[in-house]
């Protein structure tokens, strides 16, 4: 590549060093002079100029308003020469109070909404300043910082302003620049005083000091951030991640008893309050929130209320926690610390931003007093020669009527009393009122004055923690813009402060539909019965699909494994499904879960007390294929669920149970036939392996429908589809090799017919019987007798008509109460 220099001789070049080169100018440009903030006033090139602008029309708070497009006019015209189509979005922003935590402009007209709405087009509008920007432009004009030409070099602009508004950390401020972006929090401006009063008295306060003063950011739109650690990561490191929360509390709703409103009024930063309650309105529409009877907005100029409406008996904690979790009322604010320093981007903690500033401020004190200074001996040296002349009256006036004109005057003067050339063109301007005494007197206390200013100055140049003091005193000042509490709480995250530790440790029972409703009720609302009994209606059925098919027990405080027939397993803490009265339908599990496909199905729940117990977890397939798990495979839990096994085409997971060393495994199939081999015979697998075969299947159309996991010691409760059972003891079932087709567990004849369930008890065990019509019955194991391995067994439920039994489950041994005839 060649390139032409201006006087035309080519060079040759690499193109790679000239893309190189070229892009490393262009990205610079962009960071200093587009989009990253200066650390010393927090504000972009275009915000400065802006603002500027403003100031030279005289627009001041208490000043009348001007169009914006007059605004943005004279920004590009004398300033910026981008267009007043880009000036106007960035005028717009410093006048939303929901996005800066102190707005900069004041705007009178439409300048948008939290919806999202745009604002009027800017010869529709009008702005003046607000007090923030005031005192961020104050002592402009007394030699505080440097100005350089604009870009026609007909006006001149400051490259900063003084900033007596701390602006970088009350406001915050984002860009994307070429290869790096700024997110800097807003903060509250009482307690970034406070932080920045302690760096004044003390430079080596540390982090941990300034979090006990200013704890952290402060969102113009209030919300909730959820613990310490991203908070500390930010102010440490320069970087961080906080998780905003919008503020909800419920209501209990007037006319209606059990039932209760969810209000929103407060969203987290940047959030679109439009955009939201769309999106609950989808999730309500497409079923994963069903808890929600009625969404509607009710905000207005007194502030924002989002009402949403639960149905009757819902649990608030449970959708609450839904719509943190699928919509924006929470979201991830990444903090990234980056601003300007001395001309380069550098990205800094909190205290090397506050250090920063007060920097700055003590170089604006300095220049400002120095500033003063000079102005003040100025004047004292013109004092000096009145004083001079009015003691030398007489002789003044002889001299300046004798002169022939001015310059000869002056000339005479200059050789008389030896004014300065400043002093003496002061007294040939003189006015004849001035020499009297009166005035004499007043020239004489205003000279006076102006040597102890000078005295004063001198000390404060010389001292630099006076300089320090005035800040603070200024800080003071600025403290009355705004003395408003913080709008953004601060809470432990749910990691420090655990919710479950107010919900009581209970057992309850879980029931699973056809078409994956699932539901929580107490155990007492199942009373025990004799065995035969007809129980009691446990769930209100009104389709085929919605009818029982599997039933668990559990206590509020376990996990639940949701395993899917896919061979997927999901995590659910129990107390987070939400409890119903005996005869409701449940909640959709897709609900709960979020991500569960379209395509899968609940296979089986397993109840884990703790992960760090030794153990394994069994899986069973409906094909018969087995494998276990280590049980701490399973305890990191993730929102999308894992892989626990590899599922064959045809084929479906079934099964899962606890496993231990020295423990024996029962398969019963749905024909009738069992086998029982050693726990030990299935070696150890990883989470997505296969599995190998458990137990083979004489007949096409059988298939796996129960495992357990026994020690010998216990009997079999062997439950058919017409309500008939047995009891047996294991021992009389032989143990056979793995993968063998095993023997008899019970005859299915046409009164009994096949197996649907094989569930290991005691005598002082609860089981609850569960059929397709909702009808569930509770019944204790000492009114069933242990018979035969080879017998037809007894009547255990009483089923109506043409219902079926389709679920068999065990209570746990501290859930059992008793037993209680209906």
């Amino acid at each position: 590549m060649a390139v032409d220099t201006d006087d035309g001789i080519v060079i040759p070049r690499n193109v790679d060093d000239e893309m190189k080169e070229s892009y490393l100018r262009y990205s610079m440009s962009v960071i200093i002079s587009r989009a990253l903030p200066d650390v010393r006033d927090g504000l972009k090139p275009s915000q400065r100029r802006i603002l500027f602008a403003m100031r030279q029309l005289k627009l001041s708070p208490q000043g009348k308003y001007r169009k914006c497009a007059k605004i943005c006019g004279d920004t590009s015209g004398d300033y910026h020469p981008h267009g007043e189509m880009v000036i106007y979005p960035t005028l717009v922003r410093m006048a939303q109070n929901w996005m800066m935590r102190y707005m900069l402009v004041q705007g009178q007209g439409n300048f948008g909404s939290v919806d999202g709405d745009p604002p009027a087009a800017m010869r529709y509008t009008e702005a003046r300043l607000q007090s923030a920007a005031v005192q961020l432009m104050d002592d402009l004009d007394k030699d505080t910082v440097d100005m350089v030409p604009n870009y026609d070099e007909t006006r001149t602009e400051p490259v900063v302003f003084p900033a007596k508004f701390p602006n970088l950390l009350c406001n915050g401020s984002s860009g994307i620049a070429v290869g790096m972006a700024t997110n800097i929090p807003p903060h509250n401006l009482g307690e970034l005083i406070a932080a920045i009063n302690l760096l004044i008295d003390n430079p080596q306060t540390s982090i941990e000091e300034i979090i006990e003063v200013m704890p952290g950011p402060d969102f113009p739109t209030g919300g909730v951030i959820c613990g310490h650690r991203g908070i500390k990561e930010a102010y440490h490191t320069g970087r961080g991640k906080l998780t905003l929360r919008a503020v909800v509390r419920t209501e209990e709703m007037t006319g209606s008893q059990d039932r209760q409103c969810l209000v929103v009024d407060e969203l987290p930063y940047n959030v679109n309050k439009a955009r939201l309650i769309e999106r609950i309105a989808e999730l309500i529409t497409d079923k994963h929130i069903t808890g929600i009877s009625d969404l509607r907005d009710e905000s207005d100029k007194d502030g924002m209320r989002i009402v949403m409406e639960l149905k009757r008996a819902e649990i608030s904690d449970v959708i609450i926690n839904q719509l943190f979790k699928h919509t924006d009322m929470q979201v991830t604010f990444g903090c990234n610390m980056l601003a300007l320093d001395k001309g380069l981007p550098r990205t800094m903690n909190i205290k090397q931003f506050i250090s920063a500033w007060i920097y700055h401020r003590i170089d604006v004190v300095r220049r400002r007093t120095r500033y003063e200074l000079n102005r003040a001996e100025a004047r004292a040296h013109i004092l000096e020669g009145y004083l001079k002349a009015i003691d030398h009256l007489d002789e003044v006036v002889r001299i300046i009527r004798a002169s022939a004109n001015k310059e000869k005057a002056k000339v005479e003067l200059i050789a008389r009393f030896e004014f300065s050339d400043r002093q003496v063109n002061a007294v040939l301007e003189l006015r004849l009122y001035q020499l009297t005494s009166l005035e004499h007197s007043k020239i004489t206390e205003e000279y006076q004055g102006l040597l102890e200013k000078i005295a004063e100055y001198k000390e404060i140049l010389a001292n630099e923690s006076l300089v320090r003091g005035i800040i603070k005193t200024e800080l003071d000042g600025i403290r009355t813009l705004d003395r408003a509490e913080r709008r953004t709480r601060i809470i432990p995250h749910e990691g420090d402060f655990n919710v479950e530790d107010l919900i009581p440790d209970e057992p309850v029972i879980i029931t699973i539909s056809n078409d994956d409703y699932i539901r929580r009720v107490p155990v007492e609302v199942f009373r025990e019965q004799k065995r035969g009994g007809k129980g009691v209606m446990g769930f209100d059925t009104k389709k085929e699909t919605d009818a029982i098919k599997a039933l668990y027990t559990a206590s509020t405080h376990n996990y639940l494994l949701i395993f899917t027939n896919m061979g997927r397993c999901y995590w659910l803490k129990v107390w987070q499904i939400p409890e119903t009265g005996r005869r409701s339908k449940g909640k959709p599990l897709i609900g709960l879960l979020g991500d569960l496909r379209p395509e899968e199905k609940i296979a089986t729940v397993l109840r884990v007390e703790s992960f760090q117990d030794p153990g394994y977890i069994f899986m069973a397939t409906r094909k018969g294929i087995v494998k276990k798990t280590e049980l701490s495979s399973f305890q990191n839990p993730r929102r999308k669920g894992i892989y626990a096994i590899t599922i064959d085409e045809g084929d479906e997971l079934f099964a899962a149970r606890i496993s231990t060393a020295g423990k024996q495994v029962m398969l019963f199939t749905h024909r009738g036939m069992a086998v029982r081999f050693d726990e030990e015979a299935v070696r150890p697998m990883g989470r997505t392996a296969r599995g190998v075969k458990g137990v083979s299947l004489r007949k096409e159309n059988d298939y796996v429908t129960g495992c357990e996991v026994v020690d010998g010691s216990e009997t079999l409760l062997i439950a058919c589809e017409n309500g008939f059972g047995k009891r047996s003891e294991v021992d009389d079932f032989r143990q056979t090799n793995r993968g063998g087709v095993g023997v008899r567990s019970i005859i299915t004849s046409e009164r009994n017919g096949n197996v649907v369930g094989a569930i290991a008890v005691a005598d002082e065990n609860s089981v609850l019987f569960a059929a397709a019509s909702g009808q569930t019955m509770r019944a204790s194991m000492r009114d069933v007798r242990v018979m035969g391995r080879s017998t037809q067994g007894v009547r255990l439920v009483n089923l109506k008509g043409n219902d079926s039994l389709v679920a068999v489950q065990k209570l746990l041994e501290e859930e059992h109460h008793g037993t209680e005839e209906e």
